[in-house]
């Protein structure tokens, strides 16, 4: 037989009658109007097929069948709403095991220097990342999320936030000026050293380089005798000194700060790329889900 979820209203509102003493003052606690209670109760009544309450213009009182109902019932109710309570606390207690999946750089330059300050949050909280160079398929794989650079292209079942936006620097580091010059334009480049990034997309031919300011958008043929496919063999030839490098700022920040590496066209700032948050789709995502999203926007993305 279906459970029908009116009983265990009308089983409510009868405890709710009898802690209150009165249809009138139960109505109040409920929310209900007193005819309202009334036919709830009266619902109740046909439902289990006894007479629950004396009613009089006074007051009303268990009958004997009543008073067996009622606590028969009363501690289920009660047992159910501790369950519910238990329930939401554990849904907004920060705890389990957190899978995320990462590319390389994004785990290295991005979340790793600061994925300390959310565990020392959380003592709850357990954080598995895993570097993988593609999204893939987030739930069939188990993960709870994924940060990438990446255009929202998404599978069913995925919602993405945008959370920041980077900055392509080009850069060199002071040694390379000291022996090469600095590029005055962005076309300048065409007579340096480049260190060129593979596309992997494009038959391993290199990413194009291009510039943007003030809705002109210079493309430059960029030459060079090196070219890398990741993004740390990219920083790390360009902190050799051999050639002139384009990367996102965000991975780059703190060597710009500290003269490491020089931004060779600040004024051509306008191409940019955006960093994504996937994770499942669901209406109520968990608190460790919801805490790792306030924490990227918090702590790394400020």
């Amino acid at each position: 037989m279906a459970f029908d979820s009116r009983l265990l209203t009308g089983i409510g509102v009868l405890v709710a009658v009898v802690e209150a003493g009165s249809f009138v003052r139960a109505a109040d606690g409920l929310g209900l109007t007193a005819s309202g209670v009334s036919r709830a109760i009266a619902r109740l009544e046909q439902r289990v097929g006894v007479r629950l309450l004396h009613r009089t213009a006074r007051a009303v009182s268990l009958t004997d069948e009543g008073r067996r109902f009622y606590d028969e019932v009363a501690p289920l109710l009660s047992g159910i709403e501790d369950s519910a309570t238990r329930t939401a606390g554990a849904a907004a207690r920060v705890h389990g095991r957190l899978r995320i999946s990462v590319d390389a750089a994004v785990a290295s330059f991005i979340l790793l220097p600061h994925i300390g300050r959310l565990l020392d949050r959380h003592p709850d909280l357990e954080v598995d990342i895993e570097v993988r160079d593609r999204l893939g398929d987030l739930v069939a794989d188990g993960f709870d999320l994924s940060l990438r650079f990446a255009d929202p292209q998404l599978p069913s079942g995925l919602i993405a936030r945008r959370l920041s936006t980077t900055r392509v620097v080009t850069c060199a580091t002071p040694d390379y000026i000291t022996r090469h010059g600095r590029p005055q334009h962005p076309r300048d480049l065409e007579a340096h050293r480049c260190i060129l990034l593979r596309d992997e997309s494009a038959a391993g031919r290199p990413f194009g380089w291009e510039f943007r300011r003030d809705g002109e958008t210079v493309p430059v043929l960029a030459r060079g005798r090196l070219m890398v496919n990741d993004t740390h063999s990219l920083l790390a030839g360009c902190l050799s000194g051999y050639g002139i490098a384009q990367l996102l700022e965000f991975y780059i920040r703190d060597r710009l700060a500290d003269g490491r590496l020089v931004d060779l066209f600040p004024d051509w700032a306008e191409e940019t790329f955006p960093l994504y948050v996937f994770f499942r789709s669901r209406s109520l995502p968990p608190a460790k889900v919801c805490a790792f999203l306030d924490f990227v926007q918090e702590e790394i993305t400020a």
